[in-house]
């Protein structure tokens, strides 16, 4: 009954979300948990914010267009602007948060526009660790297992997604040799919409997720990078669909959200699931109703999935077989934290955390 109580949820809401309801939940049991709702935090600020990290209820961290990185303790009563200086030009697109001091951020584009700064005293100085100087690389998406191991994924170079590697908690990184690394299909790509499309599970499995292809596929390492194995997903795939998200709430059990970001009302073959790690997938017998770039699992629960886009968020409460949606606002990328909170954040300064009612 923890699940929700610490967000001021009710006790039945809380049986719900923490696993009571059978994997084989049907619509109309995720309907009956749907009173949650989204609070929004006011940023000060119209950035788009499509990094998030969220420490614990209190910290959390954004990264944003116009090099915006703002930080929070106070639950988002208050922002602090701790922007790394002279990054107004780069998209943040991507951030990871060990506490409420330490971070690692990435800037995403062409060439020397991908970047990773990394800060050990809440933003009051950055560290740039690492800056792309290769032309064809495309930086989307940074993950950490812990906080001194992490990779980041770029789009691919000579027909392979380049990946880094860091040992010492992002303050140095390394292009990790190519060999063992399947090769990419013509125009594939990953989506750096919600820093999501490389995700980990546990001390060495993390997976990159990818579209723009004639299939979306997702790749996997069981060994912090090393080599990769790939699966097709039956997403739809195209230059503007594929794999936006992915979420795994162990190594074995995960998610693969996303669509077609120039059709964000229509989901058609848009979410699949797995319970081998991502060798198989699986369609599931509903779907939110619309492209969603963000997913996330309820902390402690067997079943619990939130996924959000700009057409709205939705829940499921059977691992992603039934969903019901429950805000119509707009969000890019979403995320809970071990002491039962959960962050929202997207375009226009938006920026929420979950309750009830």
């Amino acid at each position: 009954m923890r699940l929700f109580a610490l967000m001021g949820l009710c006790a039945t809401a809380a049986l719900t979300l923490a696993g009571a309801v059978p994997a084989t939940a049907a619509p109309a049991e995720v309907s009956s948990a749907t009173r949650l709702s989204w609070e929004l935090q006011p940023t000060g600020t119209d950035v788009r914010f499509r990094g998030l990290a969220a420490v614990n209820r209190q910290v959390a961290w954004l990264g944003g267009s116009k090099g915006t990185v703002l930080r929070t303790t106070d639950g988002g009563r208050s922002w602090q602007n701790v922007s790394p200086p002279g990054a107004s030009a780069l998209q943040f697109r991507d951030i990871e948060a060990f506490d409420a001091r330490t971070a690692v951020a990435l800037t995403i584009g062409e060439g020397e526009d991908s970047r990773i700064y990394r800060t050990g005293d809440g933003g009051k100085t950055w560290t740039e660790s690492f800056r792309n100087t290769e032309p064809k690389a495309f930086y989307d998406c940074v993950a950490f297992f812990d906080r001194h191991n992490g990779l980041a994924m770029s789009d691919p170079v000579d027909g392979k997604f380049r990946v880094l590697s860091t040992r010492d908690g992002g303050r140095s990184w390394t292009v990790l040799p190519s060999a063992g690394m399947p090769a990419a299909l013509p125009g594939e790509a990953g989506f750096a919409a919600s820093g999501q499309c490389l995700v980990t599970s546990g001390p060495r499995d993390a997976w990159i997720a990818t579209g723009g292809s004639a299939k979306a596929r997702v790749f996997h390492t069981a060994d912090r990078g090393r080599s990769w194995t790939v699966s097709e997903t039956p997403l739809a795939s195209k230059p503007s669909a594929g794999v936006f998200a992915l979420a795994f709430r162990d190594k074995h059990t995960g998610i693969a959200i996303g669509g077609d970001f120039e059709q964000p009302s229509t989901a058609k073959d848009a979410l699949a699931r797995t319970g081998d790690g991502g060798r198989g997938w699986q369609v599931p017998p509903q779907a939110p109703g619309g492209y969603r770039s963000g997913a996330t699992w309820l902390p402690y629960s067997y079943g619990g999935v939130l996924a959000v886009g700009p057409s709205g968020s939705d829940l499921s409460l059977d691992g992603g077989r039934h969903w019901k949606q429950f805000d119509a606002g707009s969000f890019d990328t979403v995320t809970c934290t071990p002491d039962l909170s959960c962050w929202a954040a997207g375009e226009k300064g938006r920026v929420a955390r979950l309750r009830l009612g």
